[in-house]
């Protein structure tokens, strides 16, 4: 069809490099308003009602929408050598608590069984929610009082140390991510085209993408309110894709120029080739993502406001700015030659890419049966673990460590003073809360407690008539996570809040950890189903409409499946069983974190369309000139074999940064990730693909008689007839 031949990336690529100026102008002026506008407005973050799931969520939000805030509770804990030799320092404690300010409620200390230890307890004053921002004169008072006491040791834990320990090891481990991922993505183009100018575009368009991205989720918050780490995702992520659609679409433009064609030609070919691939691979990892937005919890349509913005700035820039930019600097772009790296020779072109790849091709393409059954093989044993795959929100030791000062805090504390897990919390709206006969269902829920034997006998009810809520704090029998206390969760759940507190209220959940923990895994069950169908039926209807190919949206599907489940039971053999873990430096948690599994199969399955979508245009374009399928895929393998192994570097690069932050989720997502892309660029496009494709052979390409209306999508460049029309229309 005439109209595949100046398709929307050639349009764009047009406009952009007839209006140089305005291209770039207006990308740098809507970049910096954008971010201002964004900074200035603030971002809300989610509150906890909004981050939960099921019961334990609303009844947050009924606590959230009365005002009855827990404050936040802290304690410490004092240890001498010798009995009762803190109790000095207590007192001073206690003095020292109560000049900061930020104190209330501070308690007489307990002694502990050994009486080596004391135990201060008292909550922070204001909103729990940023108790965690105040709590530093705090520290401060404990850390003076060890000092000024010899043989004193002090343990700090609570609400306020937690959330101020979590704010400062995120927000320092994901600036050291950012500020790593740029110079190693800098570091690997300079070695994919040996020239520093050349290497610095990508890295800036990808920078500015992720900077006007910031804004406008900035702007977006106030309607949907983010996960506190959605930024510094959404910027790795976006960073990673940014830069990958910028070196295909520069790779191809610096072949056609090396193989002879004049700036025009070259840039009017990567427009039509590489252009439009991006515009498809950008449209399917975008419509992939908003698979995310079937999830029930909030923390995941975040997510996907923040990924498909990022993509859409990258995927705009890299068809619009890009094409400018290689204009206006012609051949300047091989300013800054490194030595020894720049070594392509005028003429030689794509014919001089991918060496090693068109060798290995030779007995992939000879032997396809004996290569597809290697590396299916190979990958369903790195996907085998994840059968045993088990899920759940990791807890605090876990998340941090059991080395991390706050971790070692907590295990002193309860070694010391042991106590039952956090208890179930029941919140009750009704009316009547005063009420004789409210009271007596309470007195009668209390009773119904104590006879079953699943519970603690220090039940604690809070009546607040005024704004018609009750709080009862319920302690679960076992240790806060185990059989024993789901069991008495259920009992709660099931039996006793609905038979005893429901006739005489309006609404009646139970909430707590335990409680937010099942109801959110719970509920990632359900949703990963939907979302992965829908995602699913996205990638196969855009690969089938792109391709025309009905065997080709299948193996995509297949392939991208071996995919997620190569990252799943790489995450499941390292951080459940432990195997390689500690030559990795990390801490098998024994369980993946809850949400790890949905976000990474909606992210592998965007991404792995990048190189899915190029490399497979690529052997489209070499059949549609008129080539065998096996010679095809020949040279579509060999031709996109450096931008494929240079963009999956940058990606492995990238996601390995997470793997070595201090949270285990972000250790997980980190290792799933690269792990994924890594065996995606490497067994599935460069020998399971080939292989399968080569055993189809001209099969490849059928599409049933009852799709043959799907418009036809053209993957090459325009007829030699029209190759004299240039790209650029502006004098130079």
């Amino acid at each position: 069809m005439s109209t595949t031949r100046r398709g929307l990336a050639v349009r764009l690529g047009g406009w952009s490099t007839r209006h140089r100026k305005s291209a770039i102008i207006g990308w740098l002026l809507f970049v910096v308003v954008v971010a201002v506008v964004g900074g200035m407005s603030g971002s809300r973050q989610m509150t906890n009602s909004e981050n939960g799931a099921g019961d334990s969520a609303r009844a947050q939000k009924i606590l959230e929408d009365a005002g009855l805030s827990t404050p936040a509770g802290e304690m410490v804990m004092l240890r001498s050598a010798d009995p009762d030799g803190w109790r000095t320092a207590a007192r001073d404690l206690s003095t020292r608590l109560e000049k900061t300010g930020e104190t209330a409620r501070i308690q007489p200390p307990v002694r502990s069984a050994s009486g080596r230890e004391g135990l201060v307890t008292f909550t922070m004053k204001g909103d729990p929610d940023t108790a965690g921002e105040r709590v530093k004169p705090v520290l401060d008072a404990v850390a003076a009082t060890e000092s000024a006491h010899s043989g004193i040791t002090a343990h700090e834990f609570g609400d306020a140390t937690a959330q101020h320990e979590l704010d400062g090891m995120l927000k320092d481990d994901f600036k050291k991510a950012e500020f790593t991922a740029v110079p190693l993505a800098l570091g690997i183009l300079l070695v994919v085209f040996g020239a520093l100018v050349a290497a610095l575009l990508p890295v800036l368009l990808g920078v500015t993408a992720c900077i006007g991205t910031f804004g406008l989720l900035a702007l977006v918050s106030h309607q949907l309110p983010l996960y506190d780490s959605t930024n510094s995702v959404m910027f790795l992520v976006g960073l990673a894709v940014g830069v990958d659609y910028c070196l295909f679409y520069l790779r191809r433009e610096r072949d056609e120029r090396a193989a002879g064609r004049d700036a025009e030609t070259a840039l009017r070919i990567a427009a039509e080739t590489s252009g439009r691939a991006v515009l498809v691979s950008g449209i399917t990892v975008m419509l992939a993502m908003s698979g995310m937005f079937l999830s029930g919890l909030m923390l995941f349509q975040g997510f996907a406001v923040a990924t498909l913005l990022v993509v859409l700035m990258a995927m705009l820039g890299s068809v619009t700015v890009l094409p400018a930019m290689l204009s206006w600097l012609g051949d300047r772009i091989d300013k800054g030659r490194v030595p020894l790296l720049n070594r392509r020779r005028k003429g030689a072109g794509v014919q001089a890419s991918g060496g090693i790849t068109g060798t290995l091709m030779k007995p992939v393409l000879a032997r396809p049966k004996l290569f597809a059954a290697l590396s299916g093989a190979l990958l369903l044993v790195l996907c085998a673990p994840a059968l045993g795959m088990k899920t759940e929100q990791l807890g605090m030791e876990k998340q941090f460590g059991s080395d991390a000062p706050l971790t070692v805090a907590y295990k002193e504390i309860t070694g010391a003073f042991p106590g039952g897990p956090a208890p179930a919390q029941v919140v009750v709206r009704a009316d009547d809360i005063a009420s004789p006969r409210f009271g007596a269902a309470v007195t009668d829920f209390k009773k119904q407690l104590a006879d079953s034997g699943r519970f603690g006998k220090a039940v604690e009810v809070e009546l607040h008539a005024e704004q018609g809520v009750a709080r009862i704090e319920v302690p679960l029998a076992g240790n806060g996570e185990n059989a024993q206390s789901r069991r008495a969760l259920d009992t709660l759940r099931d039996d006793l809040v609905p038979d005893v507190l429901g006739p005489v209220s309006d609404e009646a959940y139970v909430g707590g950890e335990l409680a937010q923990s099942r109801d959110f895994t719970d509920q990632l069950k359900t949703d990963i189903a939907p979302v992965f169908l829908f995602i699913a039926a996205v990638t196969f209807l855009l690969m089938l409409v792109c391709f025309r190919s009905l065997p080709i949206a299948i193996v995509s599907i297949l392939l991208n499946l071996l995919s997620v489940g190569a990252a799943y039971g790489t995450m499941t053999a390292v951080f459940q069983h432990g195997w390689g873990a500690e030559l990795l430096g990390m801490e098998p948690a024994g369980a993946i974190e809850s949400w790890v599994p949905l976000f990474v199969l909606v992210i592998l399955f965007g991404l792995s369309m990048d190189y899915h979508v190029f490399v497979v245009s690529r052997i489209r374009e070499a059949h549609d000139r008129g080539l065998a399928t096996r010679d095809a895929i020949r040279e579509g393998i060999r031709t996109t074999a450096g931008s494929v192994t240079g963009a999956a570097t940058i990606m492995v690069a990238v996601f390995s940064v997470l793997a070595l932050l201090r949270m285990q989720d972000m250790q997980q997502m980190g290792v799933g990730l690269a792990v994924a892309v890594l065996v995606d660029a490497t067994l599935v496009r460069m020998l399971l693909l080939p292989s399968l494709m080569a055993l189809l052979g001209d099969r490849s390409w059928y599409l049933p008689r009852a799709l043959r209306w799907l418009p036809s999508v053209s993957h090459g460049e325009a007829p030699a007839a029209e190759e004299a029309r240039p790209l650029v229309g502006a004098k130079r």
